[in-house]
């Protein structure tokens, strides 16, 4: 959200967690299976983000690993809406689907955001 290119990125969660983040995708697949636990899912997600050139392709590039993909497609496209943006029409679809104590949360959130960024 502040404008940082990838490898800035790369190098900021690689020094700051001590993830691996030098694999790639088509590395990790073959031997990939259901894990539930963050060293060896949240990782992963970010190399599907570092990966992907768009917003769907982030999402489709976590799917494809297996394993916890629901999860792992999740924190993937939270960091590639947060670089990219959502395609349009993706959050009026969203947002037409949640019943109205869900909007308020996500209109909350979002205005959270806002001024946290902005100030």
């Amino acid at each position: 959200r502040t404008g940082a290119e990838k490898d800035e990125i790369k190098s900021f969660i690689s020094k700051s967690f001590s993830y691996d983040l030098d694999r790639t995708l088509a590395e990790i697949k073959p031997g990939y299976t259901f894990y539930v636990d963050c060293m060896r899912s949240v990782p992963e997600a970010i190399i599907a983000f570092l990966e992907g050139n768009d917003f769907e392709d982030v999402i489709r590039k976590a799917i494809s690993l297996g394993g916890d993909s629901d999860t792992i497609a999740c924190m993937a496209g939270g960091i590639a809406e947060s670089y990219y943006g959502l395609p349009d029409g993706y959050r009026e679809e969203v947002i037409s689907r949640l019943d109205i104590p869900l909007r308020r949360i996500v209109f909350e959130f979002e205005d959270y955001l806002t001024n946290l960024y902005n100030d």
